[in-house]
């Protein structure tokens, strides 16, 4: 069992940036695939970022491409998102999750354990 927790959300201003951190605890991050997903009001949770184990692959959503990055540190079992030119419209709560696939994936039905999620909001 793998226990995620978020940190790192807040309120910013468009143009501006924020980090998100990912904790694990329970078992070492490094075993898995993780990504980050986000979920705004009234909408299906979408995909952001994806890394593999060792963090020399990645993969981002078309929306958040050139803006979002993803990384990991696996000796602090921490995943960040570093978010740059943030919008109004990535305004949502962010969550981590951890695969147990090898290969990356945008499939949120791909991912088992999930974190409770930390809120952005960007302001126009």
């Amino acid at each position: 069992q793998v226990q995620l927790v978020e940190s790192g959300g807040g309120l910013v201003q468009a143009g501006g940036s924020l980090r998100l951190s990912c904790t694990a605890s329970g078992h070492p991050l490094s075993s898995y695939m993780m990504g980050w997903f986000r979920q705004a009001p009234g909408k299906e949770r979408e995909f952001v970022a994806t890394i593999n184990w060792s963090g020399d692959r990645t993969s981002e959503g078309d929306s958040v491409r050139g803006r979002f990055t993803i990384s990991r540190d696996n000796g602090k079992n921490t995943v960040y998102l570093q978010m740059i030119n943030l919008k109004p419209e990535d305004t949502a709560v962010y969550y981590c999750a951890a695969s147990r696939r090898y290969t990356l994936t945008d499939d949120r039905n791909e991912y088992v354990y999930w974190g409770q999620g930390t809120q952005v909001t960007v302001s126009s």
